[in-house]
């Protein structure tokens, strides 16, 4: 392993940050003719076939039990739920206002470890995620009456990503990052594939398949490509740099974010939109200056 860097686990960290939304967009692209759930498997599909040469150039050890096969399996649950409920919201919504609302994701950990584990919150702590609540909101109310239930969708996304972050902690200390990805990988579509199979046909249309053309199996091979690099990167980044360093530039995502839904989509944020994200992004970055106080910022260690 090379000598920690932390400029180059900065330059890794923005490397995520502009390839991350380019994965959102392959899903955006792709949801123009290929069902949602179809989409949330071929994630998983690419993402694990990427993985692979990465998995044999590195050779990693598993050093894992058999209850981090649990593990593993919870997390690939938890990030299929994810994955289909961001893919569903970006059918419709524009990619910078569903990533802005699932910003709201370490408020959601820290809530739940407190229910959970009983994991003691300050008082800062509970106005700062109250106000970054009360930005996703603002975020959220104007497409409530465009969108309908769908604007809750990157909430639903932003649940289920805690808890597949709370399965990441259980075995991080035992199970080598790629090899968690590899596996993850294969679990989530030995779990999406039949699921469609049983929908092949029903007329349900988030989950019933069909046959990508070779645009929409570009934009497939994309979302898991994307996946893989920016998970790779971010893994990478997090050996060279602290979660305390790099935790801030987790928000350059937005305006790369806000960059692509106006150059692909010619999607551009509302005043609405830009005070609920600036309320988001302060709240966080007020939360992690908090938590680097005594303690690592509640970051996760991988992207959806």
């Amino acid at each position: 392993m090379s000598t920690p860097s932390p400029l180059r686990g900065a330059l890794l960290m923005v490397a995520f940050c502009i390839m991350a939304p380019l994965l959102d967009a392959c899903s955006k692209l792709a949801t123009e003719a290929i069902p949602v759930g179809q989409i949330t498997a071929a994630r998983f599909l690419f993402q694990g076939l990427c993985m692979l040469p990465v998995f044999a150039l590195m050779r990693p050890k598993w050093g894992g039990t058999r209850r981090d096969l649990f593990f593993i399996t919870a997390r690939a649950f938890c990030l299929i739920l994810s994955t289909y409920c961001f893919v569903a919201s970006v059918q419709f919504m524009p990619i910078a206002d569903a990533i802005a609302i699932v910003f709201v994701m370490p408020f959601m950990i820290m809530g739940l470890s407190r229910l959970i584990f009983g994991t003691p919150i300050g008082k800062q702590q509970v106005l700062a995620s109250l106000v970054g609540f009360g930005g996703a909101l603002l975020v959220i109310q104007p497409k409530l009456s465009t969108y309908g239930l769908v604007a809750l969708f990157p909430l639903g996304c932003a649940l289920a990503f805690s808890f597949y972050e709370f399965a990441t902690q259980a075995m991080s200390t035992r199970v080598d990052a790629v090899s968690m990805q590899l596996h993850t990988s294969l679990a989530g579509f030995a779990m999406a594939a039949p699921v469609l199979w049983a929908f092949d046909g029903s007329g349900v249309t988030p989950l019933d398949p069909v046959m990508p053309d070779a645009i929409n199996t570009l934009w497939l091979f994309g979302v898991g490509f994307w996946a893989a690099a920016s998970h790779f990167c971010m893994t990478v980044a997090m050996r060279h740099a602290p979660a305390a360093t790099l935790a801030p530039l987790h928000y350059l995502e937005l305006p790369m974010a806000v960059f692509l839904g106006y150059a692909i989509f010619g999607d551009f944020p509302n005043a609405y939109t830009w005070i609920g994200m600036a309320v988001i992004v302060g709240s966080g970055l007020y939360v992690i200056r908090l938590e680097t106080r005594g303690q690592p910022p509640l970051l996760p260690d991988e992207a959806i």
